[in-house]
């Protein structure tokens, strides 16, 4: 990692470091609390933290093709016939009791190969992990700012029928007197109606909006929630599109699997070659005999009808469609980012302007408020002017979250949206731990260290 990646990364991760202590009120949770509560509660994580640990067995199963294999095999046989001298049954039984013993000395780098390819699947495996980790983390940021756009919506559309109703009931104080016809009273009652609809269309939404926050974080939104702060990310487009070609996990993670798919040509290739192993038994049978012996021999494949051949054909072809897969990626990568980058600018875009219609409503509905009272307006002329304030400002809650939700994009389009990295204050997955105690193949299926470090992770 060059200094300058240094640098931007310890930028970054101090930026991010805030998120927690991002709340507008002590009361309210904080996007720190729900991404800390979804990385806790995610069964995704469990179940892709599960599959690497599997991996790691995976070089743990290929070390253990370099030791030998002792083997205890009892032999019982019995055979049953007829002497052709005397014409009697002949009947014998007999019982061996064996230790075998199997080893692969030498087979030209093709169990070294074995292990290289298992541990480039785990490093694989391990970057498909964070994979999952950040769209945990992106799924809880869009439920929190959901939850939070439905809320305001539910606020707004409640105004609004509030104000209407106001309204209602001043149109028909006027036309009590005579200052308006009955139309206008039926055209505040329409909008009542409607209003209402609204209100109760928000109400739902805000319901879908908590059940997908329930999902994501793994407890329900009390609907109490604050603004966070902007994270930190790169100043240009440009140097966030490099950052994600050296960190982004799916760019890493086809790194690695290029890697397996080289290994494995080059194993494809050493089939080629003889093996050479070694074996001994010892016998005992059931009269207390004991014998044994001892084989040296090596295998040279000299024919298999085109098979080792076909093997090494499709190994270049999974090399070539590995190697193609990588370069798509990071071509994707580059695109997400720069998708996610037009996102904020869009987003920030549109606030400014909202910001501006927003005032611009707000004036023009209080100016027609007035002039209506005193005749010169008509109660549609108020009734579009307090849809108008309505729609911006619900606009604007809408704006804002796909603001923030732009900004956490960002942070995942680059590979940065790791617990890890956010700082979130709490004990994170240490993929080493499993993968260091089982990579050398111990005999045992639990032992000590393995308890400890199994309890440690939570999976005893």
């Amino acid at each position: 990692m060059t200094g300058h990646v240094a640098r931007t990364l310890r930028a970054l991760a101090t930026g991010s470091a805030m998120l927690a202590l991002l709340s507008g009120q002590v009361q309210s949770e904080t996007l720190g609390d729900a991404l800390i509560s979804a990385y806790r509660n995610s069964n995704l994580l469990d179940q892709n933290q599960a599959v690497l640990r599997a991996a790691d067995e995976d070089v743990a199963a290929a070390v253990a093709t370099l030791r030998p294999v002792i083997s205890y095999i009892f032999k019982g046989t019995y055979s049953e016939g007829r002497s052709p001298l005397f014409g009697t049954g002949v009947n014998s039984r007999s019982a061996e009791h064996i230790i075998s013993l199997d080893w692969t000395l030498y087979d030209f780098g093709r169990s070294g190969l074995g292990i290289d390819i298992a541990k480039e699947t785990v490093l694989s495996t391990r970057q498909a992990l964070l994979q999952v980790e950040q769209g945990v983390l992106l799924d809880a940021v869009r439920a929190y700012m959901d939850v939070r756009r439905a809320t305001q919506a539910v606020e707004i559309n409640r105004t609004s029928v509030n104000v209407i109703s106001e309204q209602l009931r001043a149109a028909q104080d006027r036309f009590e007197v005579g200052q308006i016809t009955r139309t206008d009273v039926a055209l505040a009652e329409a909008r009542l109606a409607a209003a209402r609809a609204g209100l109760a269309a928000a109400e739902g939404d805000l319901k879908v909006a908590r059940a997908a926050y329930t999902a994501a974080v793994g407890h329900e939104s009390d609907g109490r929630t604050s603004l966070p702060g902007t994270p930190a990310f790169p100043k240009t487009l440009a140097e966030a599109q490099a950052l994600a070609q050296k960190l982004h996990p799916a760019i890493l993670r086809a790194q690695h699997q290029a890697k397996v798919a080289d290994l494995q040509f080059e194993l494809a290739r050493a089939q080629h070659f003889p093996t050479i192993e070694a074996g001994a038994q010892a016998l005992r049978d059931d009269d207390g005999d004991t014998s044994g012996q001892a084989t040296l021999q090596l295998v040279q494949p000299l024919f298999t009808g085109g098979k080792i051949a076909s093997a090494e054909r499709k190994a270049i072809a999974g090399r070539d469609a590995a190697r193609a897969a990588l370069t798509q990626t990071a071509v994707e990568v580059a695109e997400q980012v720069a998708n996610t980058w037009s996102a904020i600018e869009v987003a920030r875009a549109q606030i400014g302007a909202i910001d501006l219609q927003i005032e611009a409503a707000q004036s023009a509905y209080d100016g027609t408020k007035e002039e209506a009272a005193l005749g010169a307006r008509t109660t549609l002329d108020v009734l579009d002017a307090e849809r108008e304030l309505l729609s911006a400002k619900s606009d604007r809650t809408t704006a804002e979250a796909n603001l923030q939700v732009a900004f956490y994009s960002l942070l995942a389009s680059m590979g940065l949206l790791t617990a890890e990295n956010l700082k979130l204050g709490i004990p994170v997955y240490d993929p080493e731990a499993y993968y260091n105690v089982v990579k050398k193949a111990p005999l045992s299926a639990q032992g000590a260290k393995l308890d400890r470090v199994l309890k440690a992770i939570g999976k005893n």
